[in-house]
């Protein structure tokens, strides 16, 4: 059981006893820990990945911040930003040849990266759209082209990994992946309809967790190691698609406002994945509120903290990492 566990187990609301990220990084003795180490970050301009920032500081890495709006992350990170250990790069998640942009002005200023956090992604679309490169939006968004930025990177992660501290990269996924299967090979994208605003989040978020999974399944023998993660319920920049009616109503429950965490507490899962001794060497689990999430049922249920059956899945996670192989462009690593 999760270190944890008890004080997660009775929910306040925000600002309880549940950790934040920076309780994290002291409880793992981290100032400093990570100096002379690279950590990636993508999506650093709201929410928790401003948060995810503000505790990386505190180990003493070499950080670099991707983000959509240059001067809306220097006024989100105003405060936090050091020029001397981070440095901003632009990145369109909407755009592939972006990421690639992205991807090469960081390696061209390091070939060793420990931490790549995968933190960007939007929701809740209301209506299917395409990206300039023809992929559904929150599929593209919050998995192709994190997908391929891992892949841009790999060779810097690998190379950034020490027998003291294997390489991790961590994905930021949601409890709504739970309650749907991967689609088919020929509808990633809803060609053949069936488009919802939460169903294709939920989609994309289940895609995250199989981009772990695989991921440390194929290079956790060489020290690079992936989990996935549900950060909690955060009012956040990630509400902005949402109708205003079902932000209001989500306010006015009890219920979820009991188990709202701040963006400090939302960060503290991503920290424990990150920087946690329980995951030096191992990873492709899915974590829930610093632990491993606990087995669940096919309750349908969006909201759960546990896993459901398409939560882990050989066949699919292998099939989706062909796939996404193919839609960025890459060659087949078969």
């Amino acid at each position: 059981m999760s270190r944890y566990a008890a004080v997660h187990a009775n929910p306040k609301g925000l600002g309880d006893a549940r950790p934040t990220a920076m309780q994290i990084v002291d409880d793992e003795s981290m100032r400093g820990g990570l100096a002379g180490k690279v950590v990636v970050i993508t999506g650093v301009s709201s929410g928790i990945g401003i948060e995810t920032v503000r505790a990386f500081a505190a180990t003493g890495a070499k950080l670099f911040l991707t983000v959509r709006d240059l001067e809306k992350a220097k006024t989100a990170l105003d405060g936090i930003f050091d020029e001397q250990s981070m440095e901003l790069v632009q990145m369109d998640l909407e755009s592939l040849d972006s990421v690639r942009a992205a991807a090469k002005t960081i390696l061209a200023k390091t070939d060793q990266i420990t931490i790549l956090v995968n933190n960007a992604g939007v929701m809740a679309i209301q209506e299917r759209e395409l990206t300039i490169d023809g992929y559904e939006k929150q599929f593209a968004t919050n998995h192709l082209a994190h997908f391929l930025f891992f892949h841009l990177l790999k060779p810097a992660l690998l190379a950034g990994s020490s027998p003291e501290f294997n390489s991790r990269v961590v994905v930021v996924s949601a409890a709504v992946h739970r309650v749907q299967p991967l689609n088919a090979s020929d509808n990633y994208n809803y060609e053949k309809g069936g488009y919802s605003p939460w169903g294709a989040y939920g989609h994309s978020k289940l895609a995250n967790i199989y981009m772990a999974n695989e991921l440390d399944r194929r290079y956790g023998a060489r020290g690079l190691h992936a989990t996935s993660l549900h950060p909690g319920n955060i009012a956040s920049g990630l509400i902005r698609h949402m109708p205003q009616e079902d932000i209001n109503a989500m306010m006015a429950n009890k219920e979820i406002m009991s188990i709202l965490k701040s963006p400090e507490q939302g960060a503290a899962t991503t920290l424990y994945a990150a920087i946690s001794k329980d995951w030096e060497g191992k990873g492709g689990v899915y974590l829930v509120d610093c632990g491993v999430a606990a087995r669940g049922e096919d309750d349908g249920q969006f909201a759960a903290l546990t896993t459901s059956s398409v939560t882990y899945n050989l066949e699919d996670e292998a099939r989706l990492w062909k796939d996404s192989l193919a839609m960025v462009g890459l060659p087949d690593e078969e």
